[in-house]
């Protein structure tokens, strides 16, 4: 039964708000259909699955809106992988379709992929029963090439980005192994097992890959590779510096940078860059090298289009870039550099320039500019010109100089107001304008023979820039009066001519000749004003010249000349000058000649009416030096404190400057010897250049010295002379030497004299004391007896003398022997030649040596001398009669024989022998007159002299007296009786004397 279509829907939407008004008055869950998978299909190369579902015939009569939850599973077994959610809203009508894509990580054919699908839907406020999530759809998948039967590598060859991650996977036949899986020689950072016949590794971060690209590769056993190659770069880079400008009106050049580098190369991967032409809607491709740094696009110029808008376009595989600018081409116009550069129409001082300029440029005006390069410098040329279409464009070029070598550039742009830039330069032509007559006259000088009968005239050629030519001849013209104008020729290889003036003199003109025709004459007068002595200056030197003044005369008309000869002591002289106006006083003298250290004397003229007038003479030098020569120094003249130097002036050729004085040093040295650092060196500065010698004074007599003498200039001081001298003696001195110790002797004697006339007394006694007659002498006379008249006879009474030396030659005894320790005298030997028996009589020789006052006397026994004089007594035997027993006269004879002897050092063990016969010589005591004290008993010890006295300072213990040896009293001191002379002791008066010299007054 048929039914109307708007009554089934009606009823069907009834249908369900009554099914979900049920549901939720029950509090049941609302669960939609599992959702319904149309189609899922797969793009290998993007690795993306797509899928297409619908609602499942869960069809609601509202709207409402729908969740819905996709996993992706992969893997065997399998694993999620991946749930995403989609969110829609669903409609009334039956079938609601829905589309959804994702991409995989991995290549799609390393393995299969499954997919599945559920829904919820969002039910709205009041309505009955709780929504839930649908049932999962049923699986769809993409079979991956991981079934056993395929060994391969995955993805295949392809391009990435730098810092990439990527995933490689192999798949291998089931009768093969997996052995390795690498991707270039950067380590895997994970390897996944996919399947039993399929593998994978993940690298993340890749780095740009080389020209070749990158390897990926699968090994297996049996051994069977496989792999695929990766290309690793970047995007285009936006174009940089974007230009567009035409150089003929004809194209738009347009020129950019790349920017970055991609590293992508080959036709397929580089970047491809497009010219695309917004407002008329054109584009060019670029199709040049696939690797520089500026790219270069033309685009045709559009009739009646002024405004282009451009953009440039460049993609690869990984991105794309562009850029775009906007231009009047009015204003974009740069010519290329002018060609064909010819000149034409030429003149010594104007021709025409011409060259070729390829375009059209009859829409806007051309400025060029010309550029003249010659020796002295560059000028410029600054022309407008209309533009054409490929035509020539030509400028007149005036104000040369003649006979000069020009060189021509040519650049161009449009003028203003469209000027953007120049062109390049056109090459250089070079040409070289006509001769033409020399501007001015040469410059001219004469010289005068010594006699007044020739002249010779010399010129110098004009310069290059005044010659206007190559110089031919010269022609020299004067007026005689017999003969009229006279000339003469000269060719250009000569300076001057010499002209016979018969002592007369005549004015001269020179004039130089070359093709374009002779010079203004220059006029010269050969007459001289004579004039007193001229005075003589110096120039001062300024390195590359030399600086002259001179003072300045109203009568000079024509200008001063300034003459040299080019080398200074030359013969003949080669002759130069300058000339200078009549207002100039000063000037610098330059040549490329002139040379450091040599002299020249200049000589400066005045051009008058009736001839030319020395004015002044000046000495000078470009550079002063030092000298080159030392002066020739000799010694005039020598004294004992002064030396007098003379040396000969430097010859003018040596000095090298101008001598401002000389240096003279001189120290104390040997000859042929280096000074020592000890000298002390003296310097003498003359500053007068004239003066010639020097006296060199307060020196030492008979004293060597070095002297050096060295010139100096404004330029150093130059090498030295040296000389050895030797001052005289000082005469004065020696005379002084010999009267000063002369005058001392004589005042010492003097005093000597003074004081030994005051002290003549203590001297007559000390040196010269009165010697008794020995007529005089009454030590030899008796009395009748021994015992007779005085109690004290005076037969051995001794005048106070100090005997030097005694021997005492004696008849043997058998009476005790006094042992001598002294050296016996010399005197002993010449007893028996003077007469004395010494065959009939023994004798003993005794030496006995008085005291010396502070003479230090030895201890040992055997001491030679103690004394310098002698007395010798001999054969003294007792002359009075004896008055004893016979036995006992035999013993006193025995000591008398003996005599007087005098107090001697005797050995210990004589003192022990005569104690034991004390008593015996007790008994011989009596008889034997005068002996000396050998009992120590009876010594005096209170004797300032003696042994034991704490007064002396004897170290020698003298046996016998302590008033003996060492004492400076008398053994037997004289009586003070009328008939004996005074007894003095000479020792002790010495000692006395001396002292009363130096402690009491005179003649006390």
């Amino acid at each position: 039964m048929w039914r109307s279509p708007s009554l089934c829907s009606f009823l069907a939407a009834a249908a369900s708000l009554y099914f979900l008004s049920s549901a939720r008055s029950q509090q049941t869950a609302y669960v939609p259909h599992a959702p319904h998978i149309r189609n899922l299909s797969a793009n290998f190369s993007t690795r993306t699955l797509n899928l297409e579902w619908d609602d499942g015939d869960s069809a609601t009569p509202l709207d409402m809106d729908a969740t819905w939850e996709i996993q992706i599973l992969r893997k065997d077994p399998m694993e999620i992988v991946a749930v995403e959610t989609y969110r829609s809203k669903l409609t009334g009508k039956k079938d609601n379709i829905f589309y959804w894509s994702w991409t995989s990580d991995i290549p799609l054919e390393c393995t299969t992929h499954y997919v599945r699908i559920r829904c919820y839907h969002h039910l709205k406020e009041g309505s009955p029963g709780m929504s839930s999530w649908s049932e999962w759809s049923p699986l769809a998948k993409i079979p991956g090439n991981d079934t056993g039967s395929l060994f391969k590598m995955f993805p295949g060859d392809s391009v990435v980005q730098v810092g990439s991650n990527l995933t490689f996977c192999c798949v291998w036949e089931t009768t093969q192994k997996l052995v390795s899986l690498k991707y270039s020689s950067h380590p895997p950072d994970q390897t996944i097992r996919l399947s039993n016949w399929s593998s994978a590794i993940y690298v993340s971060n890749v780095n740009r890959s080389i020209s070749a690209g990158e390897n990926a590769w699968c090994k297996v056993d049996p051994i069977n590779f496989a792999g695929t190659v990766v290309f690793v770069g970047y995007p285009p880079d936006i174009p940089q510096n974007l230009t567009c400008e035409t150089t003929d009106f004809k194209d738009i050049s347009c020129e950019w940078r790349r920017g970055r580098q991609t590293y992508l190369y080959s036709p397929e991967r580089r970047t491809n860059y497009t010219l695309f032409e917004s407002i008329s809607g054109k584009n060019v491709t670029y199709n040049g090298k696939e690797i520089t740094e500026y790219y270069q696009c033309k685009f045709p110029v559009l009739n009646n289009q002024r405004i282009y808008n451009f953009t440039v376009h460049g993609a690869n595989p990984l991105g794309q870039s562009e850029s775009s600018v906007l231009i009047d081409i009015n204003y974009r116009v740069s010519p290329e550099a002018p060609t064909a550069l010819t000149v034409g129409n030429d003149s010594a001082t104007g021709l025409t320039l011409s060259w070729r300029l390829s375009g059209n440029f009859k829409p806007i005006m051309l400025q060029c500019l010309v550029q003249i390069h010659r020796s002295g410098g560059t000028e410029n040329l600054n022309v407008q010109l209309n533009g054409t279409e490929n035509s020539d464009y030509s400028v007149s070029v005036e104000k040369l100089h003649p006979y000069t070598n020009y060189a021509f550039q040519v650049r161009c742009s449009a003028a203003d107001p469209f000027f953007w830039k120049w062109s390049k330069w056109s090459e250089s032509k070079h040409h070289t304008t006509r001769e033409a007559p020399p501007a001015r006259g040469p410059d001219v000088w004469r010289e005068r023979s010594p006699d007044g009968e020739t002249v010779k005239i010399f010129w110098k050629p004009p310069p290059a820039s005044e010659a206007n030519g190559l110089i031919q001849n010269y022609k020299v013209c004067w007026s005689e009066p017999d003969k009229g104008l006279m000339f003469q020729e000269v060719s250009a290889i000569h300076n001057g001519t010499i002209i016979n003036l018969g002592g007369k003199d005549y004015v001269f003109d020179v004039m130089a000749k070359n093709k374009g025709g002779a010079s203004p004459p220059a006029r010269i007068k050969s007459a001289e004003v004579l004039i007193g002595n001229p005075t003589r200056e110096e120039g001062f030197a300024t390195g590359d010249g030399v600086s002259i003044k001179w003072d300045s005369d109203s009568e000079v008309t024509c200008g001063y000349k300034v003459r040299w000869c080019q080398l200074p002591g030359s013969k003949p002289c080669v002759v130069d000058w300058e000339t200078f106006p009549s207002n100039v006083t000063h000037a610098v003298i330059k040549s490329a000649l002139f040379q450091p250290g040599l002299r020249y004397n200049f000589s400066v003229f005045g051009c008058k009416d009736k001839g030319y007038q020395l004015m002044k003479f000046i000495c000078g030098y470009t550079e002063e030096l030092s000298p080159r020569v030392a002066p020739k120094v000799v010694v005039q003249k020598t004294t004992s404190d002064s030396i007098l130097i003379t040396w000969e002036k430097l010859p003018l050729s040596d000095c090298g400057g101008f001598l401002k004085g000389y240096l003279i040093h001189f120290a104390k040295g040997e000859e042929g010897g280096i000074k020592s650092k000890g000298f002390e060196t003296a310097l003498y500065n003359i500053t007068e250049p004239n003066e010639l010698s020097l006296r060199i004074i307060n020196l030492q007599g008979k004293t060597s010295y070095h002297v050096n003498l060295s010139a100096y200039t404004a330029g150093g001081i130059g090498p030295g002379r040296s000389l050895y001298v030797i001052t005289k003696e000082n005469s004065v001195g020696l005379i002084i030497a010999i009267i000063i110790p002369v005058a001392i002797m004589v005042v010492v004697a003097l005093v000597t004299s003074i004081l030994c006339y005051r002290k003549r007394e203590w001297i007559k006694e000390t040196f010269y004391p009165d010697i008794p007659n020995p007529v005089n002498s009454k030590a030899l006379e008796f009395q009748k007896g021994p015992c007779e008249g005085k109690a004290n006879p005076k037969t051995l009474e001794m005048n106070p003398c100090t005997p030097n030396n005694i021997e005492v030659v004696e008849t043997q005894s058998p009476c005790l022997k006094i042992e001598d320790t002294a050296i016996s005298s010399p005197m002993a030997d010449e007893l028996s030649e003077d007469g004395f028996d010494s065959e009939t009589e023994s004798h003993i020789v005794v030496s006995y040596c008085p005291p010396i006052i502070e003479e230090e006397i030895s201890n040992a026994p055997g001491d030679e001398s103690m004394g310098s004089s002698q007395v010798v007594y001999l054969n003294i035997q007792s002359m009075y009669p004896s008055q004893v027993k016979p036995k006992e006269r035999a013993e006193a004879d025995c000591v008398a024989a003996a005599g007087y002897k005098p107090q001697m050092q005797l050995p210990v063990n004589s003192i022990i022998k005569m104690e034991e016969t004390s008593s015996a010589e007790e008994d011989m005591d009596e008889a034997a007159g005068y002996r000396p004290q050998v009992n120590p008993s009876t010594w005096n010890t209170g004797c300032p002299d003696s042994p034991g006295s704490i007064e002396s300072n004897n170290e020698n213990a003298s046996f016998g007296s302590p008033c003996s040896i060492n004492s400076r009293q008398f053994l037997i001191p004289p009586k003070e009786d009328e008939d004996s002379p005074k007894a003095v002791n000479p020792g002790l008066m010495t000692l006395t004397h001396f002292t009363n010299l130096f402690h009491s007054k005179p003649n006390d």
